[in-house]
């Protein structure tokens, strides 16, 4: 754990610095837009990122349909961004995106229910430090972070692709720099199992999963992005003496949430090419220079016909 701390702590420093720089060259009017008459939905948007995407979204006149896996929790939130924001357009799904088949059956539900969305946001996400499996056989990790961001997303493709202007986020994480793509592992089941790693190795899923999306579905933006280091409940109790030593250090849920917000709703987003990592509204690279953490086409293609495999036992 201090390993990981110590190997943090530099790329913490980096994104605040990135962050300054950035911002100077951010414009101001990209995010003075209205929402109106355009849905959104965002996975675990009762707290951290999820809840200022959602605040900032509602704010502007969206509709707002917030999955939550605590009722109480999302109740709350949902008061607060109702009467802070002025706008009642703002819903509650409950859905646990561990439960692989309950992700599936919510997602049918729903392109029943409503006649359009226009943006996904994939949001939610977890880090269980011991090794275990949901309902499906699933390891949790994996079934949160990779299944269930897959299955929901592929579920709700035909209805996005019906919407005007459609778009999916996935908030990743720059964590995912450190790992290539384990076609012969995608659930940690080899050698020691460490949390962070399996983590960082669902954040390059989904980065891979972006970049596959953009390809097959054109008519729907794709993008990931890396918010940064930033203070959420999620960083306080999964990694609770990191966010102890880097507590003055970390951005706010604000500034975090800033990238997620510009890709949902501006023009200048609209405009960049699909599939590409995002960080602090800017396309960067999803591997380092020189690094070893790419992909052949085969692995990829394995890798997407091994979740197609599982998603259809599901």
């Amino acid at each position: 754990c201090r390993l990981h701390q110590q190997q943090a702590w530099p790329l913490v420093r980096v994104c605040w610095l990135f962050l300054a720089l950035a911002s100077k060259d951010f414009e101001p009017q990209d995010l003075d837009v209205s929402v109106v008459g355009r849905s959104f939905m965002i996975t675990g948007a009762n707290s951290g990122i999820g809840r200022a995407t959602a605040m900032a979204i509602a704010k502007k006149g969206g509709t707002v349909h917030m999955v939550c896996r605590n009722k109480d929790k999302a109740e709350e939130a949902r008061v607060d961004i109702t009467s802070e924001s002025g706008n009642m357009e703002v819903y509650i799904h409950i859905v646990d995106m561990s439960e692989t088949r309950k992700v599936w059956e919510f997602a049918e539900a729903f392109k029943k229910q409503y006649p359009a969305l226009n943006v996904l946001i994939n949001n939610a996400g977890c880090m269980v430090h011991k090794r275990e499996l949901n309902a499906e056989g699933l390891e949790k990790n994996f079934a949160t972070n990779t299944m269930g961001v897959y299955i929901l997303t592929q579920s709700l493709i035909p209805l996005l692709q019906k919407s005007r202007d459609p778009r999916v986020i996935t908030v990743s994480s720059g964590g995912m720099l450190v790992q290539k793509l384990r076609v012969d592992d995608m659930q940690s089941e080899k050698g020691h199992f460490d949390a962070v790693m399996v983590y960082a190795q669902n954040k390059r899923q989904q980065v891979v999963l972006t970049q596959q999306w953009a390809k097959a579905h054109p008519v729907i933006h794709f993008s990931a992005m890396h918010p940064g280091w930033v203070d959420t409940p999620a960083v306080s109790t999964s990694m609770p003496q990191f966010h102890q030593m880097m507590e003055e250090r970390l951005r706010s849920v604000e500034q975090g949430a800033d990238t997620v917000v510009w890709l949902a709703v501006s023009r200048a987003a609209a405009r960049t090419c699909g599939g590409q990592f995002f960080q602090d509204r800017m396309p960067v690279p999803a591997h380092l220079p020189l690094a070893w953490t790419h992909s052949s086409a085969e692995e990829i293609q394995s890798f997407m016909t091994q979740l197609e495999t599982l998603a259809r036992a599901i």
